[in-house]
């Protein structure tokens, strides 16, 4: 395919964990004359390899990648600066005369760059936050979330549970403005031309695919792995030790829980993110190209492509 043809939109590949986006990823980008933002949350953090499903070193030599391993694990890289280095990734891709191929499975992050959405400029309030984080550790993340969508179920919707730190954050601007969080987020017209592709399986397969990787994160290292983290000084009530796993291999490493019981809360904690998922990529989104993983899914897209000429 001409890459002329490419160089003027940007394309969005979107669907649940486990469902093979890293993969497709790669193979459209080698077809197209592409290179790979990552727009994962979990995977901007260095040494949080294993537990995360990052694409391994060999994955990111065949095609370049953007935005992995560009933050320490203690670091916190919020959504306003995810926005900032997602710019500039675009900008250096299309500087090669390149097609830019955003990857993700954080829908709030999609979601920002393809609305166009503005975050309040409300500065951090360190001693809020303080106390803030020490509210969420008395009573738990999931009951600090529901204490959110009390004040203001809109950005309660918006945000994952088990993720502290936005709710924290969405807390800390309502009590610093006095004005929900969810009506001070702003859009403006998207910078960039979009058009999203979207992978889906049956939630069976998709299902079995969770619980193989979860069995090959245990083989690959996923114990020493938090255990080295842990060793390095990374805390592990930090809010990017709130991925799925790496509290539970922490409390593996205390002797709460074994290994075998770690599992089983992690495959029912994704299948609970696999659903939280889908309400961030609907299949009758008007605005999302979909295909099912059946073997022929990337001949379909390379065709729909030439299709629409973008």
């Amino acid at each position: 395919m001409d890459n002329q043809d490419l160089k003027k939109k940007i394309i969005i590949i979107v669907g649940p964990t486990a469902v093979g986006k890293t993969d497709l990823a790669i193979e459209l980008a080698k077809r197209i004359n592409g290179e790979i933002i990552s727009a994962d949350s979990r995977l901007f953090y260095k040494g949080m390899d294993i537990g995360t499903a990052k694409p391994t070193v060999e994955q990111r030599g065949i095609i370049q990648h953007y935005l992995i391993d560009v933050a320490e694990p203690d670091e916190i890289w919020s959504l306003s600066v995810f926005q900032k280095e997602i710019e500039r990734s675009i900008e250096e891709i299309e500087k090669k005369k390149k097609t830019a191929i955003i990857v993700g499975g954080t829908g709030q992050y999609i979601r920002a760059i393809v609305e166009g959405w503005e975050i309040p400029p409300q500065s951090p309030d360190e001693n809020l936050r303080i106390i803030l984080e020490d509210w969420g550790k008395e009573i738990g993340p999931f009951e600090l979330h529901r204490k959110l969508s009390i004040i203001d179920k809109l950005a309660a919707e918006k945000i994952e549970p088990q993720n502290v730190r936005r709710t924290i954050r969405a807390f800390e601007v309502i009590f610093s403005t006095g004005i929900k969080f969810s009506e001070q987020r702003t859009r403006s017209d998207p910078k960039h031309d979009f058009w999203i592709i979207g992978l889906n399986r049956p939630r069976s397969v998709l299902y079995a695919r969770v619980d193989e990787r979860i069995e090959l994160m245990f083989k690959n290292g996923f114990v020493e792995e938090t255990k080295r983290l842990l060793d390095q000084g990374l805390q592990r009530d930090n809010p990017n030790m709130s991925a799925i796993g790496y509290r539970e291999v922490c409390q593996v490493l205390n002797d709460e829980i074994t290994i075998e019981e770690a599992k089983v809360s992690m495959r029912k904690k994704t299948r609970e993110f696999v659903r939280r998922q889908a309400n961030w990529f609907k299949p009758d989104d008007t605005k999302i190209h979909w295909y099912s993983m059946d073997g022929n899914e990337l001949d379909k897209i390379i065709q729909d492509l030439r299709i629409e000429k973008i």
